[in-house]
């Protein structure tokens, strides 16, 4: 039992680093033209053609999941609700606390939640693909955390 909780454990932390490489690599890269509209200000609707990537994300996760109930690999449970899990982080920290797409958690006003906005704000300076900073979510640079 103790090496599902691993295994997940292991899987939430390694998808901050797929989220870093997915976004630098994937989306300011072959797949701009899905990303671009998150980089602008207006848009044309409440949706972005940015929200396709948590699409990906989620029919990965339901393929782990299909994996252990179907007996083929064990640690499949594990590695979903990994992926489920960050993936429900990300939209949390990024989509409604960063992006403020639902009004909830504005208040917030600690030492990593200013970290947090600060790194994306710089990220978001940059409105082409090329000169982007900041690709993860939840592994801050030291830099942003001072004032």
């Amino acid at each position: 039992m103790w090496v599902h909780f691993l295994v997940f454990f292991l899987t939430f932390f390694m998808m901050e680093f797929m989220a870093w490489f997915t976004h630098k690599y994937i989306m300011h890269g072959f797949l701009w033209s899905l990303h671009a509209d998150h980089h602008k200000k207006d848009h044309d609707s409440w949706f972005e053609r940015n929200d396709a990537f948590f699409i990906f994300y989620a029919v990965v996760s339901i393929v782990f999941f299909l994996l252990w109930q179907n007996q083929i690999l064990a640690v499949g449970l594990a590695i979903g609700l990994g992926i489920f899990t960050y993936g429900l982080t990300y939209f949390l920290v990024h989509d409604i606390f960063i992006h403020q797409r639902f009004k909830l958690f504005r208040k917030a006003n600690n030492r990593y939640a200013k970290a947090v906005r600060r790194a994306h704000k710089m990220h978001h300076k940059h409105i082409g693909k090329e000169h982007g900073e900041c690709f993860g979510m939840l592994v801050v640079p030291l830099k942003y955390f001072k004032s």
